[in-house]
């Protein structure tokens, strides 16, 4: 299992962080479809979902249950699988929260966060639930700096 850096192309990152800033003041959120060998961690391609979180979607994200049974079906037992989720957080920083902490329900996954400051998409940050809490992934999106805008 690749852990030292997640590669997610350019043009994927992209995708997310238009997503994140049409979401605003809301969160985006989706799932991230990649493969996880002895090459890394490597997403392939961003499924975007509705936010269905019931209260306030400024500050929580639920992704649409439709959304994921059928990307799973669709990869069935393919080299591709769903390895994480992403989401924005809108007015705050690419870090996880105490909410994030209370929603990982598949610890193995990656949580990609992408700051959103006044409708403008930021850093990006990849995450691994471990322990109490959280550990960064460095990111390498091909575009430069790791995190950084594409």
């Amino acid at each position: 299992m690749g852990e030292a850096v997640i590669h997610l192309p350019a043009p994927v990152l992209s995708q997310i962080f238009e997503a994140a800033e049409a979401a605003y003041p809301e969160e985006c959120c989706g799932l991230l479809v990649g493969l996880d060998d002895e090459a890394g961690l490597r997403v392939t391609r961003a499924e975007a979902s509705p936010n269905v979180a019931e209260g306030d979607r400024r500050k929580s994200f639920l992704v649409d249950a439709k959304v994921q049974f059928d990307l799973m079906r669709g990869l069935g037992n393919g080299p591709e699988r769903i390895i994480g989720n992403y989401h924005s957080h809108p007015d705050h920083g690419a870090e996880p929260s105490e909410r994030d902490w209370q929603s990982v329900f598949y610890p193995e996954h990656v949580w990609l966060i992408v700051a959103v400051e006044n409708g403008r998409a930021g850093r990006a940050a990849a995450f691994r639930p471990h322990g109490g809490g959280f550990h960064e992934i460095p990111l390498d999106s091909g575009a430069g700096k790791p995190g950084s805008s594409p």
